[in-house]
């Protein structure tokens, strides 16, 4: 089954084409890599799958329901990190997790706050008021928000941005077994270290259009193939992609 569906997806900004007709579909439990440089349209397409923008033309079905017309049924599935995520700053990290967690009607609100804190090691700033906070715990907060509610769909964009290197692997762990758990990850980096430790396929993304697609092995494959750094060949694939 088909957790994320994208249909002939394209989005314009003053007439440019910010999404380009694009195509993709991420089974429950699969883990996708939007992959390219700044401006090749990896935050609106997740912008759009986590129903923040309207598309100009094409499908989305997120855990089968359109983000926009059941909204309500589609976003109970999403988890949504966007890039430089900001809390609420004037309120504590438990009041952050308290008002995510009453909108996302869990039952047990106490417990449920309780384990995520444990998860991403809040426990002992839960009193603080994120306005206090550095920028790293800002960023463990977020996505403790994203995540309190164990969404069957995760959409992250960024996700380990400010985090010191233990955090990152705390952080991908977590993340690891979301997704053998079941949970769909779709991730949006430029970074393809993150791309390769968070997600089994990858989908490079360039001016709006998907210009290759296939699994974090395949490309691994072609670079051993080519004696070059995954990197090298990614940067190949969007130099043959761009305009004379």
């Amino acid at each position: 089954m088909n957790c994320v569906h994208v249909e002939g997806l394209s989005r314009l900004f003053n007439g440019v084409k910010a999404i380009d007709n694009i195509y993709f579909d991420a089974e429950c439990g699969d883990s996708v890599a939007l992959i390219g440089p700044n401006g090749a349209g990896k935050t609106t397409t997740l912008r759009i799958l986590a129903g923040l923008l309207r598309p100009t033309s094409g499908i989305v079905r997120i855990c089968g329901y359109d983000p926009f017309t059941e909204s309500e049924k589609a976003k109970s599935c999403i988890g949504y990190l966007p890039e430089d995520a900001v809390p609420f700053l004037n309120l504590t990290v438990r009041e952050n997790l308290e008002y995510v967690a009453i909108l996302r009607r869990i039952s047990d609100v106490r417990g449920t706050i309780e384990d995520v804190m444990r998860l991403l090691d809040l426990t002992e700033i839960a009193n603080k008021v994120v306005a206090s906070l550095s920028r790293g715990n800002r960023q463990r907060v977020a996505i403790a928000m994203a995540l309190i509610h164990r969404p069957r769909v995760l959409l992250l964009d960024e996700p380990l941005n400010y985090l010191d290197i233990p955090t990152q692997e705390k952080v991908i762990r977590l993340f690891k077994e979301l997704s053998d758990s079941g949970t769909t990850i779709i991730v949006s980096t430029h970074i393809m270290s993150i791309a390769e430790r968070l997600a089994r396929r990858a989908l490079i993304m360039n001016r709006g259009r998907i210009i290759w697609r296939g699994s974090i092995e395949e490309l691994n494959k072609i670079a051993k193939l080519s004696g070059n750094a995954i990197e090298e060949v990614i940067i190949k694939l969007l130099e043959e992609e761009s305009p004379n």
